[in-house]
């Protein structure tokens, strides 16, 4: 019997797809990860076994960095959020709340801001570079942060999100021109019916792969990843540093007196607009008790 190492790209039919570097196998999963209640996902790392007659099973889920619920993907790096400038103006308080759920997480959360051609994304680029977080102004039409983009890329595993509109079918195929994208996500390329449209796929790239997750969207982050009250503030890197500063333990930072976070706000060193994306997020889960999040 012998052993490779890999990572699940594709899930059909009950068949799990595993990328062990120069081939892809086709593997069905050991029964005993049903007795343990794990079902391997797209994004995993695995250990598969191949018997001599050329059967291949998933013997070993190696432990996981980060997953998401649905659509179902383990060991996301970096979520690109595509942004446009403008044509649709950018919406901040969505983009706050992906990178929260990024940081969340433990992904890397890196904003492109689209049609730079069109705009300037010198106001939105501002706030984020303050906030410690990437951000990256793109143009389709004068290639503006395309080799940025490409470095971020590198030897990672990539998933994309952005509302329609934004640009984010023209940025993967100004990058990845051989997936003739006409339709705004890979999915419509793979050729996948609308009964899978939550299903997941790793598309290997040159030093990476970028995951097809036409679920990842604001409306299942919302229902299925929800950050508690005690929890969002280490969600937005600026705030770390004057969490434990505050005149009291128990300030939730939105209007208390010595409220370290309100102070640095005041003096220009949070963003405006981040603190009311904290404070808005914060109002819609404080009545959430643990029991409603499973």
């Amino acid at each position: 019997m012998k052993e490779n190492r890999g990572i699940i790209v594709r899930l059909l039919g009950g068949f799990y797809y595993v990328d062990v570097g120069d081939s892809v196998i086709e593997c069905k999963a050991r029964g005993i990860f049903r007795k343990r209640g794990l079902s391997p996902v797209v994004g995993d790392n695995v250990v598969i076994s191949i018997e001599k007659e050329g059967y291949a099973a998933i013997s070993e889920v190696l432990p996981r960095k980060n997953s998401i619920v649905r659509p179902a993907v383990a060991n996301i790096d970096k979520l690109f959020i595509v942004s446009s400038v403008c044509e649709p103006d950018p919406n901040l308080f969505i983009i706050d709340k992906m990178t929260a759920t990024a940081f969340y997480k433990n992904i890397e959360p890196v904003i492109i801001f689209s049609k730079s051609d069109m705009m300037s994304a010198d106001k939105y680029m501002g706030i984020y570079e303050k906030s410690g977080i990437k951000a990256v102004s793109f143009s389709t039409k004068t290639g503006e942060g395309a080799e940025e983009v490409r470095d971020l890329l590198k030897d990672s595993v990539v998933a994309f999100t952005g509302n329609s509109g934004v640009g984010k079918s023209s940025l993967l195929n100004y990058l990845f021109p051989e997936l003739d994208i006409a339709t705004g996500d890979i999915s419509k390329k793979l050729g996948r019916g609308r009964h899978t449209t939550r299903s997941v796929e790793l598309y290997k790239t040159e030093s990476g792969y970028v995951a097809d997750t036409p679920g990842f969207s604001t409306v299942d982050l919302e229902r299925y990843e929800i950050i508690s009250k005690d929890m969002l503030a280490e969600t937005f890197p600026e705030f770390r540093d004057y969490i434990n500063t505050c005149q009291f333990t128990s300030c939730a930072h939105i209007c208390e007196k010595g409220c370290k976070i309100i102070e640095a706000v005041k003096q220009g060193k949070i963003s405006k607009s981040r603190h009311k994306s904290y404070v808005d997020m914060y109002n819609e889960v404080k009545d959430i008790k643990e029991w409603q999040k499973k």
